[in-house]
């Protein structure tokens, strides 16, 4: 007995290539189609999909919202997101609700049977450039959240060259207390160097390369 898969995207053209692509393979069957994540739910209930293929950006309610809903009454049931590459923060919190992967909606044949095939097996399925990606909006997200004043002005101070040494005599403080500053930022945003802090706080709009006010 094939495969029960529910494809769930506002896009008609997105369900019928993804339809015709499941069809290739006779594993596979496609038993429902839904526009956004309310209908997904109600056709998750009726038809009992193995795996759903969800979009995020739906009217209604969105792929998210409906994930979050499913992954209550529906914990063990897989959903693989459908994205795009502008989508960081919804697939950070969909990697959060434990779905089993990411396809891109122009996504290859194998690719697609790829993914499916680990998320019948329990697997999470995550293409390396996709999760560096949720890492570092992760980072980025760490850093707008949990530095402080002092911390964002001691890592700009590194991001504009200066040494340990240099920022405490321009702060005040003792070298000592720079150090541990700066391994309190490591920590925060989970990080192993100074370079890596710098970067992360840059994409997260925190420093510049070069200070302005100098």
């Amino acid at each position: 007995m094939p495969h029960k898969i529910l494809i769930v995207d506002d896009h008609l053209v997105v369900r019928e290539g993804l339809k015709l692509l499941i069809e290739t393979n006779d594993d596979y069957e496609t038993i429902g189609e839904a526009e956004n994540g309310m209908e997904a739910i109600k056709l998750v209930e009726e038809l009992k999909p193995d795996v759903v293929l969800m979009d995020l950006y739906m009217p209604v309610m969105s792929g998210l919202d409906a994930i979050k809903k499913l992954s209550i009454s529906h914990p063990n049931l897989p959903i693989i997101i459908l994205t795009t590459y502008n989508e960081d923060q919804l697939m950070a919190e969909g990697f959060d609700l434990g779905v089993k992967g990411y396809l891109l909606k122009d996504t290859s044949l194998e690719s697609l049977f790829h993914s499916l095939r680990a998320a019948l097996m329990g697997e999470t399925l995550i293409n390396s450039d996709m999760m560096d990606r949720i890492r570092n909006f992760k980072k980025q997200e760490q850093a707008k959240v949990h530095l402080s004043h002092l911390e964002i002005i001691t890592l700009q101070a590194v991001a504009n060259g200066r040494k340990s040494k240099d920022i405490a005599a321009d702060l005040g403080v003792s070298e000592r207390t720079i150090k541990s500053r700066l391994t309190t930022i490591f920590n925060k945003l989970a990080v192993d160097s100074r370079a890596e802090a710098v970067a992360v706080a840059m994409h997260a709009g925190l420093i510049t390369l070069k200070d302005q006010n100098k």
